[in-house]
């Protein structure tokens, strides 16, 4: 069975097609921003187009447009595919591609959040997580992490700032997918954002009209 794994919550994109257990082809690149362009290009360029049985997609936490972005094309490709569909938390991605490189440790996750926060959570040595992921600011972040080892886009920072343990900077990978344990999937799809939109709703005026004054 193929499976097509798609990440897109943070400033890179990234896609990986598997046959089994193996990977036949991916594609990662750090945009920043951009994703709504070149995701589809993406898969279209992975062999067969991509096409699988099965689709594994970043719920977030990340960007409010990158979340989105990669859940309506999961969900556009596994309606036009009849696709089974499933959802993964980044962190747990990130959590995988640090185990995979020192198996059998607790780790720590740590990406960019918005407004100057930090995504962060803890992950046992079995992958899954020790309580929920958090947007917090730097010093927050720092203390709410106690494994030695973190992983992420701003794992460096973290480890200077509470002054010990080991970095491992990186951006979530899809190819690294498969190595989530599969009590950390969602077979509900709806994003994760770890934190309230920065847009709200404008108050509704008494004639029920948004924007409208009394």
């Amino acid at each position: 069975m193929r499976t097509l794994a798609i990440e897109c919550a943070t400033e890179a994109c990234s896609v990986a097609l598997f046959a089994g257990d193996d990977l036949l082809a991916h594609d990662h690149r750090v945009l920043g921003r951009g994703h709504a362009e070149r995701l589809v290009p993406m898969i279209a360029d992975l062999p067969d187009r991509g096409k699988a049985a099965r689709i594994l997609v970043s719920l977030g936490p990340g960007s409010f447009t990158g979340v989105r972005i990669g859940i309506a094309t999961a969900r556009a490709l596994a309606y036009a595919w009849g696709a089974a569909i499933a959802g993964y938390p980044t962190l747990a991605l990130v959590a995988a591609m640090v185990r995979a490189q020192h198996p059998g440790r607790a780790v720590g996750a740590c990406t960019v959040g918005g407004h100057g926060e930090w995504f962060v959570q803890s992950f046992g040595p079995d992958g899954l997580p020790r309580g929920e992921a958090r947007s917090l600011v730097p010093d927050e972040a720092a203390r709410a992490l106690d494994a030695d080892l973190v992983g992420g886009t701003r794992a460096e920072e973290l480890v200077a700032l509470r002054g010990h343990g080991q970095a491992l900077p990186l951006h979530p990978d899809a190819r690294h997918a498969l190595a989530i344990p599969p009590a950390a999937l969602e077979a509900t799809i709806r994003p994760a954002y770890g934190r309230p939109p920065d847009a709200r709703p404008a108050p509704t005026g008494k004639g029920g009209h948004a924007g409208a004054r009394g």
